[in-house]
């Protein structure tokens, strides 16, 4: 079978069919999230430190435990870079709740605590995420 079914390269390629995201637990890395503003998406980031973000990119002190979901709600897709295993599913259903795309990696070799489809990038595996149950 020919699929020609190119992996993207990088999460930054992944990610850049959204429109609107939000970054959980954007921590010191904003990079992502600055370049995908800079394409014109609409970009919020949450973390349960203050932090500082980019231009273009907003800022909400949230956490995915005990998120406010009417912070993730609009948006076509949540992404997080690096993140433990721990929040995998309480991310998952931010996104299940509000209907989003749900891509992430983690660090080393931690493994994806939830239904995950693996995508090869340069820096390691994309995991995206079932988020909707079939109805």
């Amino acid at each position: 079978m020919s699929h020609s079914r190119r992996n993207p390269e990088t999460l930054l390629e992944a990610l850049a069919d959204f429109e609107s995201l939000v970054e959980v637990g954007i921590g010191r890395r904003s990079d992502i999230a600055a370049a995908l503003a800079a394409r014109g998406a609409s970009v919020t980031a949450t973390d349960v430190h203050d932090r500082s973000v980019p231009d273009g990119v907003r800022f909400v002190r949230d956490d995915i435990v005990d998120p406010d979901l009417s912070l993730y709600e609009g948006f076509e897709a949540i992404y997080a870079q690096n993140l433990p295993p721990e929040l995998h599913r309480p991310a998952l259903e931010v996104a299940r709740e509000v209907d989003a795309a749900f891509l992430f990696t983690t660090l080393g070799g931690d493994q994806p605590a939830v239904p995950v489809e693996r995508v090869t990038i340069d820096a390691g595996t994309l995991y995206v995420a079932r988020s909707s149950e079939s109805r």
